[in-house]
């Protein structure tokens, strides 16, 4: 197996495994968390678990979404918007990429795009889209776009923002998306991730119209915010790559970006496919990945995925 090759499992099964280790803490306050030792796919004895009848070590919507972006990218790597939004609209309905075709959490954003879109079948005018409509929803499954080839920084952005716009057509969220996806790209070629953020940063400002700018201003300059796991696409961004940076390890980030509180699911998802590119898939704990229900679908899709990969 090449370190490229290496990368990509690591960042899908990273994100995969985030989403099901934070799934069992999720809502709970950062007070509430367990210590970070005792983060575990089972939560410690006497935690009140989110979600109790979901098989322990099952994705949510975050790994779901990002295996129905995986599966449509692998079809067409420039994105198929419609087809992208028929597969999470079957997602939604009958539970398409998930473990057991169960559908336990569902943003009310998402919910409200996928049923617009059921009704009127344009994936660009489905999406609610007010300053007010920029949660996490596209950028948890952002990450597919940087495991398929692209020539330039300019289609890695183009593909991040596609994808957000059937669920989250804000322009703050698609540009969060971007800069995600961007880092990750680098990463996957080697870049660690201080030097793929630098890059993605450049990048993206070097891309966008004069109009963009505030938009992206008010992406750059929450930086230096405090972290608090939320569900607010911004803090989002920034609370999972501090994880990232402030870590020398797999685990230790997950369990960083699990002892945010809040949605911990969705700050472990996009903070464990960063840190599993990085790592490579051989730094994710045998035991978690081991717990992860499902991986016939992962492994499946990475094969699609290699077949591509051998082609370019």
């Amino acid at each position: 197996m090449n370190d490229r090759w290496e990368r990509i499992r690591g960042g899908l099964y990273g994100l995969l495994v985030g989403d099901a280790l934070g799934v069992p803490y999720e809502f709970s306050p950062p007070a509430a968390i367990p210590a970070r030792d005792l983060i575990e796919m089972s939560p410690p004895a006497g935690f009140a678990r989110a979600h109790p009848a979901v098989p322990v070590g099952t994705w949510s919507d975050d790994g779901a979404q990002a295996l129905v972006l995986l599966n449509s990218l692998v079809e067409d790597s420039s994105l198929n918007l419609q087809r992208f939004t028929e597969g999470l609209l079957t997602w939604y309905r009958a539970g398409f990429m998930t473990p057991d075709k169960q559908v336990f959490d569902v943003g009310i954003q998402t919910m409200h795009a996928l049923e617009n879109y059921a009704r009127n079948r344009n994936p660009l005018t489905c999406s609610p889209s007010d300053e007010w409509n920029n949660g996490n929803g596209s950028l948890m499954r952002t990450l597919p776009c940087a495991f398929v080839f692209a020539s330039s920084s300019t289609d890695v952005i183009a593909r991040a923002r596609r994808q957000s716009m059937p669920t989250h057509a804000h322009l703050r969220s698609q540009l969060a998306c971007a800069l995600y996806s961007l880092m990750a790209w680098r990463m996957v070629d080697g870049d660690s991730p201080v030097d793929a953020l630098d890059y993605a940063q450049d990048a993206l400002e070097g891309t966008l119209h004069q109009t963009e700018r505030h938009e992206l201003s008010i992406l750059l300059d929450s930086r230096l915010e405090p972290s608090q796991g939320s569900g607010y696409v911004v803090d989002s961004l920034w609370s999972a790559i501090r994880c990232v940076l402030a870590t020398s390890n797999y685990e230790d980030c997950l369990r960083n970006a699990i002892a945010l509180g809040n949605d911990t699911d969705t700050t472990a998802c996009i903070a464990g496919g960063l840190a599993g590119i990085f790592y490579g898939e051989r730094g994710i704990p045998d035991h978690w990945k081991c717990a992860l229900n499902g991986r016939v679908i992962v492994e499946e899709l990475l094969s699609r995925l290699a077949r591509i990969q051998a082609e370019n």
